[in-house]
Parts: C-alpha cells; sequence; structure tokens
C-alpha cells in the first residue's frame, strides 16, 4: 500500500522508483519549468519526468541543482524523441539531453514512441546506455502489447517500464495484465485526462464522501492500480493539492466503479496511428 509521497516501485532490476512524481510536458524551459521543479520538491516530490521532447531539460536540470535537494534522492527521467530514433542517433541525443540536465547519470530513459523500423535499434542504445551504468533503469513510452512483444523478442534487458496514457476513460486493462505478467511498471501520462474528467458525477460523489477533488480521487484509483502517476502543475497549490491523496482508501467497489468508466478514449495520438 502506497503510504506517502516517497514511496516506491522497485522495478525489475531492484532499482527503486517513486510511485508518484511530476510530469513537465508543456511547461515553458526557463522560470516556468524552474518553478514548477522546485515547489515540487520543495513539497517533497521525489520525481521528475521531462523529455528531450519538452524542450526544457536545461530548466529541469537547474531546478534540481539549485533546489538543495541531494541529486541521489531524485528519480530524473527523460525520453528519446522520435526524429532521433536509430542506435548511433540515440547515444548522440542522449549525451544532448544529459548536458541539457547537467547531472552524470539518468534514473530512466524512454523510448518515447514505438516508431516504426527504428524502435529496435533505439531499444540495443538504451541497453548499451544502461550496461555502461550511464542510466539506472530503461522503459519505453505509448507501447502497445505487439511493440513490447516485438522489442522482447531480441533484447537482452526487458523493459523496466512503460508509459502510458491512463485515465478512467482509457483503462488498458490488457496492457496493464501484460505488463504486470511481464514485471514491466505501468506508469500514466495525462492521468487526468487533461481535466475533461472534473464534472463526471461518479468521480464527484466519491471526492465529497472523502473531502477531495476529483483529480485526488483518479490519482489515488492510479495509485491503488499500481501504476506510477506524474500530474503536471505549474501552480504550487495545486502541485502540493495532486499529492495530498495519501490519507484515503477507495473501496474495491469504488475502484471497480472509476474502472467502469472506461471508453477507451484518448486525449493523445494512437501509438498505432501516429505521424511525428
Amino acid at each position: 500500500m502506497v503510504k506517502n509521497l516517497q514511496d516506491v516501485t522497485t522495478l525489475h532490476n531492484v532499482v527503486k522508483m517513486p510511485w508518484f512524481g511530476l510530469g513537465v510536458y508543456k511547461v515553458e524551459d526557463g522560470d516556468e519549468v524552474m518553478d514548477s521543479v522546485k515547489a515540487a520538491l520543495k513539497n517533497g516530490y521525489r520525481s521528475i519526468d521531462t523529455a528531450a521532447f519538452y524542450d526544457n531539460e536545461e530548466g529541469v536540470g537547474t531546478a534540481i541543482k539549485e533546489s538543495g535537494v541531494p541529486r541521489e534522492e531524485i528519480f530524473i527521467t527523460t525520453k528519446v524523441w522520435n526524429a532521433d530514433q536509430g542506435y548511433d542517433s540515440t547515444l548522440a541525443a542522449f549525451e544532448k539531453s544529459m548536458k541539457k540536465l547537467d547531472i552524470d547519470y539518468l534514473d530512466l530513459y524512454l523510448i518515447h514512441w514505438p516508431v516504426k523500423g527504428k524502435y529496435k535499434e533505439t531499444w540495443k542504445a538504451l541497453e548499451t546506455l544502461y550496461k555502461e551504468g550511464r542510466v539506472r533503469a530503461i522503459g519505453v513510452s505509448n507501447f502497445n502489447i505487439h511493440h513490447l512483444e516485438d522489442v522482447m523478442i531480441d533484447a537482452e534487458i526487458k523493459p523496466m517500464v512503460n508509459q502510458v496514457e491512463y485515465h478512467p476513460r482509457l483503462t488498458q486493462e490488457e496492457l496493464h495484465e501484460f505488463c504486470k505478467k511481464n514485471n514491466i511498471q505501468l506508469e500514466a501520462w495525462s492521468p487526468l485526462m487533461r481535466g475533461q474528467l472534473a464534472d463526471n458525477e461518479t468521480l464527484q460523489e466519491m471526492a465529497k464522501k472523502y473531502n477531495k477533488s476529483t483529480f485526488q480521487v483518479i490519482l489515488r484509483w492510479d495509485l491503488q492500480n499500481e501504476v506510477v502517476t506524474i500530474p503536471k502543475s505549474i501552480k504550487e497549490h495545486r502541485i502540493i493539492e495532486n499529492a495530498d491523496i495519501f490519507d484515503f482508501e477507495l473501496t474495491e467497489d469504488e475502484m471497480d466503479k472509476i474502472s467502469a468508466l472506461n471508453e477507451n478514449t484518448r486525449v493523445g495520438a494512437d501509438p498505432d496511428n501516429f505521424d511525428f
């Protein structure tokens, strides 16, 4: 049971990853991302998730340095972008990200999207970085079951994490089962469906009962489903509120009711059909 903001899940290579963190997608580099990351770290967060594509790795790195929190206490994730996929280009992209973040090692490196014909070579590059000790864990993002199976045919190292769009309208139950069976930790991006579930009656009822917001109910559902979650916000009060989910527990019936909201609806692209 996840008891507090610093609680961790143990990945299949025994590296510990916080269950809860801050995502910084669409957060502007410079003051905006620095303030956001510093506010999170100040309020007990220990996991920050960025990506080369977000174009804010520099700000994230600066904020981590200036936060006063020791580097080894912070779990940092970044991702290789689609245009950089392939073996050599991934290794080069990694160096670029490390320079921007200004760190000596990375906690988790992910393949951002399963680019056809490229992601297997990209995975080989991640395995190299892992074997060299530059990255503590490696994984993928937006991979469906068939992508994972395809990678695992030739992989020496199984992905440790799969970060996907996941919320009550997209519960990805088959994918979740597959990941569990293969010891791959599922992680949610866009857990709050970009705010679209704020007025949902089922969630509002539960929110009332526990004296929480609908967003807090969703994030609690994530954790009780054993899904790592990284909601984003640039407002300190919201960053604090998002993490204030350790003092209540949803019943099994409530968990099922939330899962029953599934409509297989995405706010992001479909991993089987994207062109960026």
